[in-house]
């Protein structure tokens, strides 16, 4: 039986506040003196478990807003992660999801903002959206689609797939530089693909705005 670091997480924070819990009980039930050991018990019991508790556990809630299954939760994102767990779809996302080492947590991989703060800085992010999901109709028919706060930055591919390495295909060998400015993306015309599927709501929000023009 195998724990992602998520499970293991929560699995510590649990038993840090179950032993928090222990010790309380049992002061409370045997009310033993207030000698400098009880003391010791205590302070354990009511400082370092409880905020070992609650630091660990909101680290491994981190994690778990990492995995795939909780972005697709979003129902305007219903679409994307239908591709994304489809073995016939050969968008960038879905030939992305099927590698065993990040697969499940692909959404997150490939939106993620690299750096110290990259963590933060993507959840951060993200709550931007949660926020208008929330206080948005997104059922109205001329609400836009899903889309991203700022233009896409091709840097996580660049993680697994640096271009300046050795032994690369002729094509970013030509645009080398292009590709290092990001003048020239990934997912450009005639390069990678799609990276997800074409949202048909985008085609028929831009269709009634023409037409209301």
């Amino acid at each position: 039986m195998t724990f992602d670091a998520g499970h293991l997480l929560n699995y510590v924070a649990l038993a840090a506040a179950a032993g928090a819990v222990i010790i309380l009980l049992a002061y409370l039930i045997r009310r033993p003196a207030l000698d400098r050991r009880t003391k010791l018990w205590l302070f354990a019991g009511l400082g370092p478990l409880p905020i070992t508790a609650a630091m660990i556990g909101n680290v491994a809630n981190f994690e778990v807003t990492k995995d795939r299954e909780f972005c697709a939760r979003c129902h305007t994102m219903t679409l994307y992660a239908e591709d994304a767990t489809d073995p016939n779809s050969g968008t960038l996302a879905a030939v992305h999801s099927k590698n065993p080492m990040f697969g499940g947590q692909s959404c997150y991989v490939c939106h993620a903002d690299y750096g110290m703060f990259g963590l933060a800085v993507t959840k951060l992010g993200g709550m931007r959206h949660v926020w208008y999901y929330y206080t948005e109709d997104w059922e109205a028919p001329d609400h836009p689609p899903p889309k991203l706060l700022k233009p896409y930055s091709h840097e996580p591919c660049k993680q697994c797939h640096p271009p300046d390495r050795a032994r690369q295909p002729l094509e970013h060998q030509l645009h080398r530089q292009a590709i290092l400015s990001n003048e020239v993306g990934c997912t450009a015309a005639g390069c990678h693909g799609r990276p997800h599927p074409a949202n048909p709501k985008a085609a028929d929000h831009a269709t009634s705005h023409e037409v209301a023009r």
